[in-house]
């Protein structure tokens, strides 16, 4: 089938834009153009009943760029794996890295055919950061592909960031079993840092939220997960995990402080962060 117009630009073959996706949900929240009246539809949604979501996905970008320079910078990580990567924004991964140590090397991992093509095309002139088309819950054949293999052969540490993309796999033995793969595979000293929505599961506001959201979003994401603090922490089951372990965005930072002044506060902050090391 060859490319039809739609939106003012290009489908691509083998892009279902009737139904939404997490990758442009996630682009419309942050204010991006590469979405579609499905994704938009489901944002209307979400923001209806939790009018916080778009500074949500904000805070997610201020801890990937937080996480990563404190990674590249003080723990002296020069490797990086993006599961899950979603659409290229302001301060990808590779840029936020590279800026701290130019030869850096990055990454990235989706299955979105929509994310590959734009993807593929802002990597074409960085010999160092590479794109994996590929499904993050297939670990031992994302971490065959060449372009992860060689990441991995020189034994250095390795960073495997996975930010809001656990949250789909419903099944916490799977999602448990999925990391583990993973973990397994990267080098001794390499790191896992995690952002998750969650579910504080103490009868209060946030707990009723989340429990609206879900309700409301079952039929359009049936695998969302919001799993209480226990839960994600159990994703990080034998490794190491840093101070100040799985609490809320707002409250996370790396271990000596924050590197930028602090989040707003946002008492219905759904989303958590971990970051863990491989001993």
């Amino acid at each position: 089938m060859a490319d039809q117009p739609m939106s003012g630009g290009l489908v691509t073959h083998g892009i279902d834009i009737t139904r939404p996706s997490g990758a442009r949900v996630y682009d419309y929240l942050l204010g991006g153009k590469d979405n579609y009246e499905a994704d938009r539809e489901l944002c209307r949604e979400i923001v209806k009943i939790a009018p916080e979501a778009r500074e949500w996905a904000r805070a997610n970008r201020r801890w990937l760029k937080e996480v990563i320079t404190w990674l590249a910078g003080e723990a002296r990580v020069r490797r990086f794996i993006d599961a899950g990567c979603g659409f290229p924004t302001a301060d990808n991964t590779h840029q936020i890295a590279q800026r701290m140590h130019l030869q850096s090397s990055v990454v990235y991992v989706d299955n979105d055919p929509s994310v590959a093509t734009h993807g593929r095309a802002l990597l074409l002139d960085n010999d160092r950061t590479h794109f994996v088309a590929a499904d993050l819950t297939q670990p031992d054949q994302v971490m065959a592909h060449p372009a992860i293999a060689n990441l991995l052969d020189a034994g250095e540490p390795v960073a495997l960031l996975m930010g809001l993309v656990l949250h789909h796999i419903d099944d916490l033995e799977q999602t448990r079993a999925i990391v583990r793969t993973y973990v397994d595979a990267l080098p001794q000293g390499s790191y896992l840092a995690i952002t998750h929505v969650g579910n504080p599961q103490d009868g209060g506001p946030v707990e009723a939220l989340v429990t609206e959201l879900g309700e409301n979003l079952k039929d359009t994401t049936p695998t969302l997960a919001f799993r209480s603090v226990e839960q994600i922490t159990s994703l990080f089951d034998g490794m190491e995990l840093i101070k100040p372990g799985v609490v809320r965005l707002a409250e996370w930072h790396v271990p000596g402080g924050r590197l930028d002044e602090d989040p707003p506060h946002d008492a219905r902050d759904v989303i958590y962060g971990g970051l863990a090391r491989k001993r």
